[in-house]
């Protein structure tokens, strides 16, 4: 169980540290790495990195947000289904005023959607308005589908109708690319990384990768814990 200042924290606890500010729309990213900074592991998931207490946070971050944001490539290799909650969050999350799960909302240009996230109504699509019109109808039968920017989404764009639809807390699990395109945008308000304690090597990805900044972002660090060699990091993005 994750510690704190040495002392062992229960579930709510926990979630007090995680909890999203209230009162306007909070974009968070969670992500995994090694600590030479391979954000995949051998098997290009970023799930092979894992462990127990990691599974536990990402389930709690689960549990705190109105929606989980992205990016369609993450979701297809990862085997994205609609996100259920642990049985012992669900208190927490009701105490939030949440319903019992959050819907999955996927940015995705070529309308390829994992089939799982289609048997769920609330599944929300992001998408450019140069995508095929007529697949564009057919998902739109099935799932919730935003036209969010014209060759290619359009982050800002694509944020303000998840609020919209009242996401005001809302939780993105990547992948790479999307981090940084969100980051570039400065959409991401804070990130919660975990350092898995192995080295990968060869040519992983980063959590952000593929797209340059203008400039760095500068964070603050929020949170520092610690289970069986795993550190659990909060940091803010300074404005």
């Amino acid at each position: 169980m994750p510690r704190y200042s040495d002392v062992e924290l229960d579930d709510t606890a926990l979630a007090d540290l995680y909890r999203f500010p209230t009162g306007r729309r909070w974009v968070r990213a969670t992500f995994i790495s090694t600590v030479d900074g391979a954000a995949q592991g051998p098997d290009h998931k970023s799930g092979s990195l894992s462990g127990p207490a990691d599974r536990r946070v990402l389930a709690l971050l689960r549990a705190l947000s109105d929606v989980v944001l992205v990016g369609a490539t993450t979701a297809r290799v990862e085997g994205y289904r609609p996100a259920d909650i642990r049985p012992a969050f669900a208190p927490i999350r009701a105490s939030l005023g949440l319903p019992p799960t959050p819907p999955i909302a996927i940015v995705t240009h070529s309308l390829d959607v994992p089939g799982p996230l289609l048997d769920d109504p609330r599944t929300i699509v992001l998408t450019s308005a140069d995508t095929d019109p007529e697949r564009r109808a057919r998902l739109a039968e099935r799932v919730d589908v935003v036209v969010a920017g014209r060759q290619w989404v359009d982050a800002a764009a694509a944020m303000t109708a998840l609020e919209e639809r009242g996401h005001t807390r809302i939780l993105c699990e990547g992948g790479p690319t999307f981090f940084a395109f969100l980051a570039r945008g400065g959409l991401i308000d804070d990130l919660c990384l975990t350092i898995s304690p192995s080295l990968e090597a060869g040519f992983a990805p980063r959590i952000a990768n593929g797209l340059e900044l203008a400039e760095p972002a500068r964070l603050e660090l929020a949170m520092l814990l610690e289970d069986q060699g795993f550190l659990f990091t909060r940091y803010l993005v300074t404005r």
